[in-house]
């Protein structure tokens, strides 16, 4: 018993040794990486046993080539310990970055999904407190005449048109974030989508006196599933047109390059500032203030806040991608999709 304790007592100098200088330098290492830490704690704990193992054989008189056997036996299991220390400690580190952008994105969507409620509320109250005083001024018989009893009939549609339209428009946003949305992909002749959008999009124009030009030729054909790409461009359409001042353009062209198939949506509806460019196609972000106003009459096209952000979806899902940039007078939207 006298003799372990004797190699017990040796063994814990020769370890504190080390450890107590070990301990001032991982101090000083605050601050530093999650690898080094592992290394350092690791080449600490390496040298604390060799410090025991050696001072335990100086004591046991060992001959120099045991002494020289053990010592290499204890830097080999060093050395793998090393290895594996960094190993493990870039995976910690990692690890620990994808946790925190992880929990910084959680937040941003919890954000995000506080915005949309919010937005949501304030778009259907506005249209509900409308057709709740038109309903009650029609049953208490406050209106009679038949030209503004159909002008309420009138207002009503158009109110119960633009709830639907934004039901439908989250139950899209919906479907693309939760990743149910599924395409059935095919050739398709970009012209074609073109063409009818604008053609659909033609009378709101009218009505704002909007002119909407589109190029006859250069159209690509891309790989696309058919309904979602119309989606795509009746949205920026919507979206231009919306934006868009009296007496504006708004043009669309397309063509292909060597990254693929393109078009783009341009308006003159005076710019977006730069600092709003990059929200542009968040959900529930409209941007008033950053371009020219506009009285939606006819509540056409997506609703503002969702349609930006169905596009960026709908686009992405398809593996492309979408830009928007300021021109002179205007901006231009542009999307890429893999061509067919």
């Amino acid at each position: 018993m006298r003799n372990l304790a004797t190699v017990g007592a040796v063994a814990l100098i020769g370890a504190l040794a080390v450890v107590l200088p070990g301990a001032l330098v991982l101090r000083l290492l605050r601050g530093r990486s999650v690898t080094v830490h592992v290394c350092a704690l690791l080449t600490l704990t390496v040298l604390a046993v060799l410090g025991a193992v050696s001072g335990v054989a100086r004591a046991m008189f060992l001959s120099s080539h045991d002494l020289r056997v053990l010592l290499l036996v204890v830097a080999v299991a060093g050395v793998v310990s090393l290895l594996a220390g960094w190993w493990l400690g870039q995976r910690m580190a990692a690890d620990a970055m994808w946790a925190d952008e992880a929990r910084a994105r959680e937040r941003q969507i919890e954000a995000s999904r506080r915005d949309l409620v919010a937005w949501v509320s304030h778009d259907l109250r506005t249209p509900l407190a409308g057709l709740r005083a038109m309903a009650e001024a029609l049953e208490d018989g406050v209106v009679s005449d038949r030209a503004t009893v159909a002008d309420y009939h009138h207002r009503m549609r158009l109110e119960a048109d633009r709830m639907a339209g934004l039901v439908d428009d989250l139950f899209e946003l919906s479907r693309i974030n939760a990743g149910a949305l599924r395409l059935s992909l095919d050739s398709v002749f970009l012209g074609d989508v073109v063409s009818d959008a604008v053609a659909s999009a033609g009378p709101v124009a009218g009505a704002r006196r909007v002119r909407l030009v589109a190029a006859e030729d250069g159209w690509p054909v891309v790989r696309a599933s058919g309904p979602e790409l119309a989606r795509i461009v009746a949205n920026l359409l919507g979206n231009a047109i919306r934006y868009t001042p009296a007496d504006g353009t708004v043009t669309v062209t397309g063509g292909q390059d060597e990254q693929g198939g393109w078009f783009a949506v341009t308006d003159t509806c005076g710019g977006i500032p730069d600092g709003d460019l990059p929200r542009v196609f968040d959900v529930a972000f409209r941007g008033e203030a950053a371009r020219t106003p506009q009285v939606r009459d006819d509540h056409s096209g997506a609703s503002g806040g969702l349609g930006l952000a169905i596009v960026r979806g709908l686009v992405e899902a398809h593996r492309g991608a979408v830009a928007v940039s300021n021109t002179a007078g205007g901006c231009r939207f542009s999307v890429r999709l893999p061509v067919g």
